[in-house]
Formats: structure tokens, sequence, C-alpha cells
């Protein structure tokens, strides 16, 4: 008797995992989830799944706010202003994108958003962030967590080096993992159609390398549907970025674009995972509005 009420709940507990994905996000601005933010809808509000958001920096950078200054009744384009109130402005900000989102959990790791800039390897190496610590909190929200995939950006060269940092940490973090079924890892970035992606690996960081006979995952937010088919999950996208009004410049550049939510697949992950990930994206994909 006792065996049947273990392959009872066995099963119970295989279906809500294969039904409820879990997801960790791990990003380095508030706003870098408007890479994805259709996916991450899709699966918390359709798919009936979870997602939590790790950030790393204190988001006291971002000095584009123009329309926003009046918005908020100061000069968000001034360097000291902005490092007073950015930090408080935009966590406010990306728990409202996280309400759209459907966002359960943030984990705040407060690192310094310094300024733009493309190398990666002083907060890599604990001179810019205390990395140290950064790894011992992913640590920490893998081990409670029981995510079964990790979004982070692409990291491409191109990349800011705090959205780099971010991603090669995230990385790092499943290969630490000690728990017995690791997360899945995922770049993601947004496409065109036609677009085609040229990123392999970075320089220097083979756990970047992303699986060669791994297809490219993807959903399509501009497809229409409904009454003249005016509607598509372009909407939720833009509901996101309106979130983050701090960001006046760069989200007036980025509303209403983007055609691809794309996903890369890390060759970390292992050959065989690659099935979990396009079932995940047959679930996605054809939830909700879809083209089926």
């Amino acid at each position: 008797m006792k065996n049947i009420y273990l392959f009872i709940f066995f099963i119970i507990t295989f279906t809500a995992h294969a039904q409820s994905p879990r997801i960790l996000i791990v990003t380095a601005h508030p706003d870098d989830e408007t890479t994805f933010p259709v996916t991450i809808f899709k699966i918390t509000h359709e798919l009936k799944g979870s997602a939590d958001l790790a950030l790393i920096t204190d988001a006291s950078g971002g000095y584009n706010g123009l329309v926003a200054s009046s918005y908020y009744g100061m000069n968000l384009v001034d360097s000291v202003i902005g490092r007073k109130h950015l930090p408080l402005i935009r966590k406010k900000e990306i728990l409202a994108a996280g309400e759209v989102l459907g966002i359960g959990n943030f984990f705040f790791l407060d690192q310094l958003d310094d300024y733009y800039n493309r190398n990666e390897k002083p907060y890599l190496e604990g001179k810019n962030w205390n990395i140290k610590y950064v790894e011992s909190r992913l640590d920490e929200i893998l081990a409670k967590g029981n995510y079964d995939f990790i979004f982070c950006l692409v990291p491409g060269e191109g990349q800011h080096a705090h959205h780099k940092t971010a991603s090669i940490s995230a990385i790092r973090a499943v290969q630490r993992y000690k728990g017995d079924r690791k997360p899945i890892v995922l770049g993601g970035q947004t496409q065109n159609k036609g677009t085609i992606s040229k990123f392999t690996r970075l320089e220097g960081y083979p756990e970047t390398a992303i699986s060669l006979t791994a297809p490219i995952f993807e959903f399509d937010r501009t497809y229409g549907f409904g009454e003249d088919k005016k509607h598509s999950y372009m909407i939720v996208a833009d509901w996101v970025k309106a979130a983050h009004k701090s960001q006046s410049g760069d989200m007036n550049q980025a509303m209403h674009r983007g055609d691809l939510e794309t996903f890369l697949y890390f060759e970390i992950n292992g050959a065989a995972r690659i099935d979990e990930v396009k079932q995940l994206f047959e679930k996605v994909n054809n939830a909700g509005f879809s083209k089926k």
C-alpha cells in the first residue's frame, strides 16, 4: 500500500512539474526583462507556472529620462539626482512590471549600477562588484527555488558589461548547483523576423557556448488574432515597457518593436535536455491565443 501511495505522489508531482514550469530570471537592470516579457507572461498566466526575478544592480544608473523628469518632478538626466533617487524609483518600476508579468518573488542584490561599458572583467573579478556575494545569493536562490529554467540575456560581445556579468553569473550558478536536477539555463534576446543570430559564445568564457545541435526557441509576439486581427501579444511587451517610466528615452525607442523573443540553449545543459525546452516552447506557442 505504501508503494502505491508513493507512486501516486510521484505521478502528481511529475504532472504538476510538467504543466507548471518554474522560472528564475537573472538580469542586471530593471527593464532588462523587456527582452522576453511575453514568454514570461504566457508561462505565468497561461501555463500557470511561476517566475521569480533576481536583479543584480541597485539601478542607480540610466540617466535618459527627459520626459520622465516631468513625470517624477526631478531632473533624471542629472547623475547626482539620479544616483540618489533612481534606486527607489526603478525598484518601484520593476515591481509594476512584475505585476504584469506575474513575478512571484524579487531578489535585489544591489550591486552598483556604475556606468555603461563593455568590459565585464572588473565585475567578474570582484573589483567593481562584490561578486562573492552575488555568487552566494544566487546559490541560495537556486537551492531554495526548485527552478526548472533560468532565463538570462545572451551575453554577446556588444552587450553592456553588467548584462554579460549577470548572464555569466547565472550560468556559473547552474554549474555549481548541487541539487538532483539542475535547472536549464537559456539566453534570451529580442529579434526581428529574418534576422539570424550569430552568437556562438563569448570569447574567453567557454561556459557561454551555445549548443550547435539545439534549435533556436522562439515566440512570435506580432501574430495577430481576434477581431480584425488587431490583437497581438505585443501589447504585453508594451505594458511592461511602459512601467519603466524613468527610462523614457530607451523605452520610447523600444515601444512596439521586436518581432520575436528568441532563446539560445547553452551547451552546459547537455544534449539530453533539449527536448525539455522543445516541450516548454510548444506549450508556450500553443497556449492562449495561438496560431492553431
